[in-house]
């Protein structure tokens, strides 16, 4: 029985040469992820190929190393030692380090996130905010020792120089550069006196531009509600910060360009053509109106006021005769059917009647003949003040009152500008007119 071995004596020796096993330390192996199920901590699943099938784990600690998350039926290679396990008696891989087969981890890692991003929407239009056409103050998240800070100021001086620009120093790239510039993000849109934000940098390797990958920027970036600009890497290279961006540049001056729509010239011309405008239709509105005054001077009602009374005074002329008339006709034929019911109240013995009625009509008579007199003297009164008005207006009372009227060519003169030496006027007085000649003009 000496021969024979216990299971656990086997496993433990079996052990021993793959621990101490020089190929098994380091192990390079590519296969297809199976079996993949996420745990809360270490992972466990499989690695297979078209013959044959591994058992791999990874710690949890390594897991948040790994960059990209793992998904059934993904190929990748991986670096680890091969450990036995006794209690199972079943070898598995132990992975130190993984990477998809055929991309990179960083891409596959973009890749993943953007699609979580885009999902969650965070790069939808509705999201975009419209970019300030005036801005006063504009900030700048990069390096203060970069050229995106210089080629942004010298851009924004040109364009528009009396637009201040406000630099928050950021480390943008490295560990903690994510977390910089998320901060910094924040911390301008707790400022009062900023329009815009750019945030950039700098071309270089994804692992360069890594930090505008990151999660929490995109999130700072969604959050913030100053519009912002992002520049980062040169044209070709793209980070999630363009996709959630308002506004995405290809390079620094770009950027600056996008912050300052409308350039300082563009402004003072506009501001020219405005005024060139309203001065023309100045112009226009004045000659209009001094035209519509020298047709209302030349007007007749202006040189001969009298004639603005004319018909009235037929009007009235007329209207009294016809109110005489009226009322000889309405008394006539009133003394009349008086007559006759006189007659018909006498033939039918009613004279009380009659001699009430008599008084009552002679009372009517008497109120009947005021009215008219009293509403034919309220006509008269009313047709006097009326010409008392218009006689103001008469030339020839002004003049009888010992002022002149002053023409030339048969138009008033009211200004001593009109006339120059040599004219001939003619003055209007209240018994006659003058020719003269001007001899002065002061």
């Amino acid at each position: 029985m000496s021969d024979y071995l216990t299971v656990s004596h086997l496993t433990k020796y079996l052990k021993l040469k793959f621990d101490r096993d020089p190929y098994l330390e380091r192990v390079y192996l590519t296969g297809q992820v199976s079996n993949f199920r996420r745990r809360p901590n270490h992972q466990y699943f499989s690695l297979k190929d078209e013959h044959a099938v591994i058992q791999a784990t990874v710690w949890a600690g390594q897991f948040k190393k790994l960059g990209f998350d793992l998904e059934e039926g993904m190929k990748i290679n991986v670096i680890g030692r091969i450990q036995l396990y006794e209690p199972g008696g079943s070898y598995s891989i132990i992975i130190e380090k993984a990477e998809p087969d055929g991309i990179g981890a960083l891409a596959l890692q973009f890749e993943q996130l953007k699609k979580k991003l885009s999902e969650a929407g965070y790069f939808d239009d509705r999201h975009k905010q419209s970019l300030p056409q005036f801005p006063k103050k504009i900030g700048v998240v990069t390096s203060p020792s970069g050229a995106v800070i210089r080629d942004i100021i010298t851009t924004i001086s040109r364009r528009f120089p009396g637009v201040d620009i406000l630099l928050f120093p950021t480390k943008v790239q490295g560990d903690g550069a994510a977390q910089e510039v998320a901060a910094n993000i924040a911390e301008a849109n707790q400022r009062e006196d900023l329009d815009i934000l750019i945030i950039g940098r700098g071309g270089g390797s994804i692992e360069d531009l890594w930090a505008f990958n990151e999660e929490i920027v995109v999130e700072a970036i969604f959050e913030s509600r100053l519009p912002i600009i992002s520049s980062v890497g040169h044209e070709t290279d793209t980070t999630l910060a363009d996709f959630v961006a308002d506004q995405r540049a290809a390079t620094p001056t770009a950027a600056a360009e996008l912050a300052t729509p409308i350039t300082k010239a563009d402004i003072l011309a506009w501001i020219g053509e405005r005024q060139q405008r309203a001065y023309q239709a100045s112009l226009r509105q004045l000659k209009w109106q001094r035209d519509r005054l020298d047709k209302l001077r030349a007007s007749v009602m202006f040189r001969q006021p009298e004639r603005l009374y004319d018909g009235i005074a037929q009007k009235l002329d007329h209207l009294t005769s016809r109110l005489s008339q009226l009322m000889t006709t309405n008394l006539k034929q009133a003394q009349q059917q008086e007559r006759l019911l006189n007659q018909r109240l006498l033939t039918i013995g009613l004279s009380e009647k009659v001699n009430r009625y008599d008084e009552r009509l002679a009372v009517l008579n008497r109120l009947l003949m005021s009215n008219m007199t009293s509403a034919y003297d309220s006509k008269v009164s009313r047709f006097e003040k009326a010409q008392d008005a218009l006689l103001s207006l008469d030339t020839t009372r002004i003049v009888a009152r010992g002022y002149a009227i002053i023409q030339k060519d048969k138009k008033p003169i009211t200004s001593v500008n009109d006339v120059k030496k040599g004219d001939h006027l003619s003055i209007q007085m209240k018994d006659g007119q003058l020719e003269v000649e001007v001899e002065n003009a002061k």
